[in-house]
């Protein structure tokens, strides 16, 4: 059987999908290499949310055919939906498929490897089925090229791809299969949102995820449970738009809804939230988070601007009072949940009086972290063609003001958990006297000694460091 190798890149959404393609590789026979210049296929995850993550997907692909020539690529993701011409014609590239086929990537690997096929390709015929052809370079969806102009087969490489928006409803990858390969233990992403009904001025993701749609509580609810079985002790929700969760359902359900159901009905000992936009923050959301002990006291919700014009522009749909009234709720309800937000610095027409704005929004709220992002102009959104654009170099001047900001957030934040005793979750991480920990309230702590990974740890935070707390571990757990 061929080997591969995955890399993932951007949001816990794609990670999710690259998990999903892992363990259907795996399953299905192929062997994992951990090093993409020992593997017969290489399959890059790839994300397009700015221009950098672009170039860090074509960098990638570059250095992956100077180390290894033979190796078939084949880019997926964001950017191969957004711009699949673009990766096409890299050396090396094989095969770009977009999120709208994503699904087919593991039977067409399958397809092509299969019988020995190392000279053995596959073409897709209008009933999904494949068939033989003389190498697996000339790799051509003749049917789906005939019957979807979105589908492009140009030079060495070929695209699959289509009309995202034609998307109407969550598939799911089982995350257990019947060779009894296990799902990812240690905080498995389980992604039960995807796409984007929100049109913000700046952001591509939904012209490359589509509508938003979601998994249904039973479906949702079935993947927590194989996810406990195989040994996950925490799980973490994503979705592109998570807090929109159920809306597209018939009949309707909320988020909340199906946390209660995952609560109630299953073993789950910690749930945790990946972002969660200021509107979904409702006081009944933080009560619940509030009330359970099995969920995580971490909220991510995205900022971008403290500035009211710099939000209009946009198209963010809260304005900065509202956006601090439900970051004060939660942490008036959790006094030590982590409060994260993301920041974008050098937004068009963005006046020194925006960024001050936004600058002393932040300094008199109780973040814990950030993450902040310079302006990248994305083909086809609004903000691409807004013009007064802020120079490169006011841009990162802003952007490390916010940064240095942040920093001051995090480490005051650290200080005043200097004595808690806390529980945590230990990490795949560590060094030779040491194991890397995650906390609730999304610390990561150093726990002494080299322990196994996915054990919760009862420790006193001992020392706060520049950027990780030393812990005194008082008891451990499987």
């Amino acid at each position: 059987m061929a080997t591969f190798s995955l890399e993932n890149f951007g949001c816990r959404a794609t990670e999710a999908d690259a998990a999903a393609m892992r363990r259907v590789l795996r399953s299905a026979g192929w062997t994992m290499h951990e090093r993409h210049a020992t593997a017969d296929v290489v399959v890059l995850n790839t994300c397009t949310v700015t221009s950098a993550a672009d170039s860090q997907a074509r960098d990638a692909v570059r250095k992956i055919h100077r180390a290894n020539p033979a190796a078939r690529i084949l880019v997926t993701g964001c950017y191969a939906q957004r711009a699949p011409e673009d990766l096409a014609q890299l050396p090396g590239v094989s095969w770009v498929v977009g999120n709208s086929h994503q699904t087919e990537i593991p039977r067409l690997l399958q397809q092509l490897f299969a019988s020995g096929a190392s000279t053995a390709g596959a073409v897709a015929n209008s009933s999904g089925e494949c068939s033989e052809l003389a190498s697996a370079r000339d790799f051509v969806p003749l049917a789906i090229l005939e019957s979807d102009p979105m589908s492009l087969a140009r030079g060495p490489a070929k695209i699959l791809t289509g009309d995202i928006f034609a998307q109407t409803a969550m598939q799911v990858t089982p995350l257990e299969d019947s060779a009894g390969v296990p799902a990812d233990r240690t905080r498995p992403i389980l992604k039960i949102q995807d796409g984007c009904n929100n049109r913000c001025s700046y952001c591509v993701i939904p012209l490359v995820r589509g509508r938003s749609r979601s998994l249904p509580p039973d479906g949702a609810l079935s993947e927590t449970r194989k996810l406990v079985a195989a040994g996950a002790k925490e799980i973490v929700l994503s979705g592109i738009n998570l807090g929109s969760y159920g809306r597209d359902l018939v009949p309707r359900v909320e988020l909340a809804d199906l946390v209660r159901r995952i609560l109630n009905e299953s073993t789950l000992e910690q749930l945790r939230f990946s972002s969660i936009e200021p509107q979904d923050v409702t006081e009944d959301f933080v009560a619940l988070v509030a009330a359970s002990p099995r969920i995580a006291p971490h909220f991510h919700v995205p900022l971008q601007s403290g500035s009211d014009r710099s939000l209009r522009a946009m198209h963010r749909w809260y304005r900065a009072a509202h956006y601090a009234e439900r970051i004060r709720l939660i942490r008036a309800a959790l006094p030590d949940a982590a409060i994260g937000a993301d920041v974008i610095a050098g937004f068009p027409g963005e006046t020194d009086e925006d960024f001050s704005a936004t600058f002393d929004f932040i300094t008199h709220l109780p973040f814990t972290y950030l993450h902040v992002f310079s302006f990248s102009a994305r083909p086809g959104t609004k903000a691409a063609d807004l013009g007064a654009p802020v120079s490169p170099a006011v841009t990162r001047d802003r952007a490390r003001a916010l940064r240095a900001l942040g920093q001051q957030k995090s480490a005051a934040f650290r200080e005043s958990q200097a004595g808690r005793t806390v529980r945590a979750l230990t990490l795949a991480r560590g060094g030779d006297t040491w194991t890397e920990a995650l906390t609730g309230n999304y610390l990561k702590v150093r726990a002494e000694g080299r322990r196994a990974a996915n054990l919760w740890c009862e420790a006193r935070i001992s020392s706060a460091q520049e950027t990780t707390e030393r812990v005194e571990v008082l008891s451990s757990q499987r």
